[in-house]
This record gives structure tokens, C-alpha cells and sequence, in this order.
């Protein structure tokens, strides 16, 4: 099991996660896409070159999905029951295509579950920074952990 129970979490814990990834023009177009987000500056290349951008943004829901996602083997991979919510997400530097990303995630605390006695809550911070290691999005997550089965 790649994931850590709820009792493994420790407040101040960093994960400086290995993987990276190059975001591509098919990623965030596709994604755009998918999700019905006509936004031009993410899918027209002409109308983001007129931009104050000059070219096409990656659509920021795209850049979340994978602050949670690029984390998940170190942290919560096969342990966690459910995202609880997300908060404090910015996004404070663009994030365009052709740049590469890379994850870090700070456990800022945890608690037992008032109303899952076998569960606890993990808040985690995601960090996302690109090839030049400029922070380019922040996203606090709150998701409820199994805790280890007693043997």
C-alpha cells in the first residue's frame, strides 16, 4: 500500500513528491474541452497571442486536478475514503503550455472523526512549482483517512 494510514500523517510532515510532468497543448485543450470551459485563453492559440499573456494560460482547474492527483501515491494512495473539501486554493503565477510541474505537500494537521471512529482527518497543503521553481498554485486539503486495521 503506497498510501499512509491516519496514524502515519504527522503535523509539519513534507513530501517532495519525485514525479514532474510537462503540461501539453493537447492536455489543456482537451481538458478545457471536456469540462465545456470555452475560455479563448485556453483554447485559441490567436486570441491568447492577443492576450496580455501573449499565449495560451493552462485553465487553472487543470493545474488542481493535479496538485491533488501528482500526490496522491506518496500521501493517500488505497487509504483515503474521501476528499472532505478544499480550501485557500490560489493560483499565484501562470502556468502555460510546455511548462514542466512538480509537487510538494506539507501535512498542516489532523484529528480524529467525531463520527467515524475508525477514520481521521488529514489536512494537506499541495504545493505546485514550475521547471523554474515558482510557486504556481496553493490548494489546502482536508480528506478523511482510514486508520490502520489492528492485526
Amino acid at each position: 500500500m503506497a498510501g499512509l494510514w491516519y496514524e502515519k500523517f504527522e503535523e509539519g510532515m513534507v513530501f517532495n513528491h519525485e514525479w514532474t510532468r510537462t503540461i501539453t497543448e493537447a492536455d489543456n485543450r482537451w481538458f478545457s474541452l471536456l469540462t465545456m470551459n470555452t475560455q479563448p485563453l485556453h483554447i485559441d492559440a490567436h486570441a491568447a497571442a492577443k492576450s496580455v499573456w501573449g499565449r495560451p494560460l493552462v485553465n487553472s482547474l487543470f493545474t488542481l486536478g493535479c496538485m491533488v492527483g501528482m500526490t496522491v501515491n506518496d500521501t493517500t494512495f488505497g487509504t483515503t475514503i474521501a476528499n472532505l473539501g478544499m480550501t485557500d486554493v490560489r493560483f499565484p503565477h501562470p502556468l502555460f503550455e510546455g511548462d514542466t510541474i512538480r509537487m510538494r505537500t506539507t501535512v498542516l494537521g489532523k484529528r480524529e472523526s467525531k463520527s467515524r471512529p475508525n477514520d481521521g482527518i488529514v489536512t494537506l497543503r499541495h504545493e505546485c512549482f514550475n521547471q523554474d521553481g515558482i510557486l504556481c498554485g496553493v490548494c489546502d486539503r482536508a480528506a478523511l483517512m482510514m486508520k490502520q486495521p489492528k492485526s
